[in-house]
């Protein structure tokens, strides 16, 4: 895989529905990109994203041990709780608020569980290519519930450095996260690659239009935008920006 520069400027809205889903007896799945068994060689990823799975799992089940290698993984916990464990000794349980990140690298074997019996737990699984490979597997987490707090958008993971943010092996990406207050504005960043996902309630996009749970909007070079929360919901939202993009 190796990056691209600039591409014109498009604006390339993706509704709910129109993911494709996986449904099996513990788990409810809907894909942004191309992911297992579904593959489309016109949406496979956007910028450096390659996954944006959003996951609900059943209480009492999850992910069991399997590997990775080569891949900046990050889990954002909508509602609910999530227990991470790896082949490097790292264990937590992710929950709303807490930025995580696991480079697999060399290779990494996870498991992801609800350990809930009363509870599904409700996250979004996002996939970015690292800009070195076979590094050492890492992971990272931290509580940003107090940034969120403050309103706006607020860097989370980054491979820029941000303050505040967990790191990701991918200097030319970083996730913003906005639990955003009804009626809300917020200017969105401005890079040559930007997915917006609306995790949660309904937002009004400067020259894109209304987008609601489950949409996303894809903007290449498309400049900085205004995001709107709607004066009723409020939003949960989350982008990533990409200084170039993976070519296969």
């Amino acid at each position: 895989m190796n990056t691209i520069g600039i591409q014109p400027t498009k604006i390339d809205i993706r509704r709910a529905h129109e993911r494709f889903h996986t449904e099996i007896s513990w788990l409810d799945s809907w894909h942004s990109f191309s992911f297992s068994n579904h593959y489309d060689p016109a949406n496979t990823h956007h910028g450096l994203l390659l996954v944006n799975n959003d996951d609900t799992v059943k209480a009492g089940t999850g992910f069991r041990t399997h590997p990775h290698q080569d891949m900046e993984i990050v889990t954002w916990v909508l509602d609910g709780e999530l227990e991470h464990k790896d082949s490097e000794g790292n264990k937590g349980i992710i929950y709303p608020g807490l930025a995580q990140r696991m480079s697999a690298g060399t290779g990494i074997w996870h498991s992801e569980m609800n350990l809930r019996a009363d509870k599904d737990v409700h996250f979004i699984l996002m996939w970015v290519v690292p800009d070195t490979q076979r590094i050492t597997p890492g992971y990272e987490q931290l509580d940003v519930n107090g940034y969120l707090a403050k309103g706006g958008l607020v860097p989370v993971v980054s491979g820029k450095g941000h303050d505040g943010a967990i790191s990701i092996r991918q200097k030319g990406a970083v996730l913003w996260a906005g639990r955003l207050l009804p009626g809300e504005t917020v200017t969105m960043p401005d890079n040559a690659h930007v997915h917006l996902f609306v995790a949660k309630g309904s937002v009004h996009v400067e020259q894109a239009g209304i987008l609601n749970a489950g949409d996303a909007a894809r903007f290449t070079s498309a400049g900085a935008r205004n995001l709107r929360v709607d004066e009723t919901t409020g939003a949960e939202v989350l982008i990533w920006e990409s200084d170039g993009a993976v070519q296969f």
